[in-house]
């Protein structure tokens, strides 16, 4: 895929999630407890910059893979608050992560779908860079998403976010 004449690839993960949809956007859009408590071990060092729930958000923070840290710098949009939340990422390179919370079951479930749109150096090493990067995110993300599973259906979840309790 091409963007602005960069060569784009994309990772995906998805699930199903048996809670409230707005319980699980809550957890997701709270970058000060909800969001930090759900990364995989390769995430570390998050830090809100500005902001810290949902759309105007700026934060920091390193992936740590193969051995090698990355550090990211990026800016948090809604561009359908409740249920689409976008991390575009700054530094070290253009990348955009979204967040879909898809209403299921007349609310009491949704599928949370985890996609990223990452640059794609020329060549071989791109192409062997794809190939190593899509594996290890799909893992992640997968982990990802069993923990934020875990943390909305947790006995009292509604209340262990920043943003659930700004809204009471």
């Amino acid at each position: 895929m091409k963007t602005l004449g960069v060569t784009t690839y994309t990772v995906t993960g998805s699930a199903r999630i048996d809670a409230p949809p707005q319980r699980i956007f809550d957890i997701i859009r709270d970058y000060r407890v909800g969001h930090p408590g759900i990364l995989p071990k390769q995430f570390s060092n998050m830090r809100v910059e500005s902001g810290g729930i949902g759309a105007g958000t700026r934060i920091r923070f390193d992936v740590t893979v193969t051995g090698r840290t990355d550090h990211f710098l990026a800016v948090v949009s809604e561009p359908e608050p409740g249920r689409v939340l976008v991390e575009k990422n700054l530094e070290p390179h253009d990348s955009v992560t979204t967040f879909v919370v898809a209403p299921e079951d007349g609310g009491r479930a949704a599928t949370v779908t985890i996609e990223t749109v990452m640059p794609m150096r020329p060549g071989l090493a791109g192409k062997i860079e794809r190939f190593l990067a899509t594996r290890v995110m799909r893992s992640m993300y997968a982990d990802e998403l069993r923990r934020l599973a875990a943390r909305a259906t947790a006995s009292g979840a509604s209340g262990e976010t920043t943003a659930s309790a700004r809204r009471r």
